[in-house]
């Protein structure tokens, strides 16, 4: 038999051990979630912020976990992302989900659908909703959202009270509660508390016509920190949760834990002579005969090409420079003449060991919330 006509007759499967992972620390997330319930009043709610598949943690999995916590409320962008929420049974059907986006009408049939509360900003969205809600006999859970000052969706302050006036008359909706976003909640300057201020007065004049209180939030993971009096009636932690302040500069005494740690497998390891250059456009240059180490993980699994030559990765508790221009699939690392480096060892680019995904993200002049969301759904995600 030739080689052209020979078949592969068995069964093959991948090892347990990925090219890539993010591992993924239920305790640490446990505990952050512990460490934000200290710093609210006792009787505030905590809506769990699971948007953008968990900032890249895997939704399902994280919204299981705060559920068992006690969180009984989840935020995500829009009702694409609740769905597999729901169908997944990842929280029971006790919880409630609001999705942030103001809705398209072809979409609102899905909100009753799915139970998911809908964010509603204007009078014809209301109007539409109204008539949705009407044909399938189903009130429409909503939150109406106020735009203090951060310019992108809610209703003006000015209509804000006629707003809430009518979802509360309406038969076919069912006001659940009001919020307001802050444009810069890790200061806590005279723009901010006026965002509050406008808030709560509109709040206050629409409880006292309604005669019953209505859950208000405005506090996200800045405003828990800045704004203790922002706490209101729920808060929206989001990147407190996964381990990171909002602001990597802003000082504060709060324990976080990294929740992700990304890792990948060294595939191959060379030597090379001084003088010897690494990567795409020659951007790095061997000052001596030493060894070099290919790392499977590159810009297409998150690790950004702006770290090129600038960051560190952490082998067998070793910091070793990355070396070379990030690309697609790899990135290079100059092990010097260490022999300590082994093929399939594993190199972790961020985390709770070595660099912190904080780290990365002021040395790329971006913030930890894109170094998080930018970690590809080809890194597999492993829960420990």
């Amino acid at each position: 038999m030739t080689a052209d006509t020979t078949t592969f007759t068995g069964e093959s499967t991948l090892p347990g051990e990925h090219l890539a992972e993010a591992l993924i620390s239920l305790a640490n997330l446990a505990h952050n979630y512990r460490r934000i319930r200290e710093r609210i009043p006792e009787n505030c709610r905590v809506m769990g912020i699971v948007k953008a598949d968990a900032y890249g943690h895997n939704a399902l999995q994280i919204s299981k976990t705060l559920e068992s916590l006690g969180v009984k409320d989840f935020g995500v962008a829009n009702v694409e992302e609740a769905i597999p929420l729901r169908k997944s049974r990842a929280i029971s059907g006790k919880s409630s989900i609001l999705a942030f986006c103001s809705p398209l009408p072809p979409h609102i049939a899905l909100y009753l659908q799915h139970d998911v509360a809908a964010t509603l900003c204007d009078f014809e969205m209301l109007r539409t909703a109204e008539s949705v809600a009407a044909a399938h006999n189903i009130p429409l859970k909503v939150h109406v959202k106020i735009d203090t000052g951060m310019g992108r969706l809610g209703t003006v302050p000015e209509t804000a009270f006629q707003l809430l006036k009518a979802v509360e008359e309406s038969p076919h909706l069912r006001l659940m509660g009001t919020y307001t976003h802050f444009a810069q909640s890790t200061r806590r300057d005279s723009f901010t508390v006026g965002q509050l201020e406008t808030f709560t007065k509109i709040c206050s004049e629409f409880e006292h016509h309604a005669q019953r209180s209505i859950c208000k939030h405005t506090a996200n993971s800045g405003g828990i920190l800045c704004c203790s009096d922002a706490c209101l009636d729920m808060v929206r932690p989001g990147i407190m949760l996964y381990g990171y302040l909002p602001d990597e500069n802003m000082q504060h005494d709060i324990d976080l834990k990294p929740v992700m740690q990304l890792r990948a497998k060294v595939i191959f390891i060379k030597e090379v002579e001084a003088g010897a250059t690494i990567s795409y456009n020659r951007t790095w240059i061997a000052p001596s005969r030493r060894k070099i180490a290919t790392v499977s993980a590159g810009y297409a699994d998150g690790y950004y090409r702006a770290l090129s030559n600038l960051a560190t990765v952490i082998i067998r508790g070793n910091t070793y420079p990355q070396v070379g221009t990030v690309t697609m699939d790899q990135i290079m690392v100059d092990l010097g003449n260490s022999d300590d480096v082994r093929l399939g060892d594993f190199a972790v680019l961020f985390g709770w060991e070595g660099s912190s995904a904080g780290d990365l993200a002021n040395t790329a002049e971006t913030i930890s919330y894109e170094i998080l969301c930018a970690v590809s759904s080809r890194v597999t995600r492993v829960f420990v």
